[in-house]
């Protein structure tokens, strides 16, 4: 498999490295591996192929990286669904409680979307619950009820998360010849889009619900929101 550095990317972008059984990997450890057949490990690709014509290397690289997407694609799909749990409020209970209800549905669609390809390519894609947070570039928020406007932007920020890192699989897909990765990926990106620009248009400081309030903010009732986390390192 071709060098990180090489690759341009830092060694924490991609997790390239972690490949095989690891024991300090959560999911990793089976009490019963004596008694079930291993036809092969965790994160690796078939050395004989799959069907496919790239090489192995290719594989395995393009295997890897989705491997995190579709991670970081089940974490977004659990606080996702914490949030559509969680909906209260004049605005939010009807109509966000329906749009939640369309990213679920859109994110278990890219899940499975990233998933067959990772299997295509030959690779065994992660599937345990806590090792796909560990390797996910995205963590979940923490446990609680927060605002609305919490959750969202919490969504938000996973959102450009995802759209960067995607794009960067797409990119190294081009320079590998992975045209059905690229294909794959390129649909996920736009929708993954359209989710961001709705939750960015949920955030907008307008609103029909104000009350009296206004009367007294000096703000006017304009909700004011912490800094975006659009960091893609």
């Amino acid at each position: 498999m071709q060098n990180q550095e090489e690759q341009g990317f830092s060694p924490d972008e991609f997790k390239l490295s972690k490949s095989g059984f690891d024991p300090a990997m959560p999911g990793h450890n089976n009490p019963h591996m004596d008694k079930m057949i291993l036809r092969q490990e965790p994160r690796t690709a078939k050395k004989q192929g799959c069907g496919i014509s790239l090489p192995y290397e290719t594989r395995l690289e393009m295997g890897l990286q989705l491997d995190e997407h579709l991670c970081a694609l089940n974490v977004a799909l659990h606080q996702y669904t914490k949030h559509h749990w969680l909906t209260e409020g004049a605005e939010s209970f009807g109509s966000l409680h329906h749009i939640l209800d369309e990213h679920i549905e859109v994110t278990q669609k890219h899940i499975d979307d990233v998933g067959e390809r990772v299997a295509r390519l030959g690779v065994v894609p992660t599937a345990h619950p806590v090792t796909q947070h560990e390797i996910s570039y995205i963590k979940h928020e923490a446990e609680g009820r927060y605002t609305m406007r919490d959750f969202l932007r919490n969504d938000l920020e996973h959102e450009i998360k995802i759209q960067g890192m995607l794009r960067k699989t797409i990119k190294r897909a081009h320079e590998l010849n992975d045209f059905g990765t690229v294909q794959v990926l390129e649909e996920v990106l736009l929708k993954r889009e359209d989710l961001g620009y709705h939750i960015w248009s949920l955030l907008e400081d307008d609103t029909l619900v104000r009350g009296m309030s206004h009367l007294l903010d000096q703000e006017g009732n304009i909700a004011t929101n912490r800094h975006l986390n659009d960091n893609l390192n």
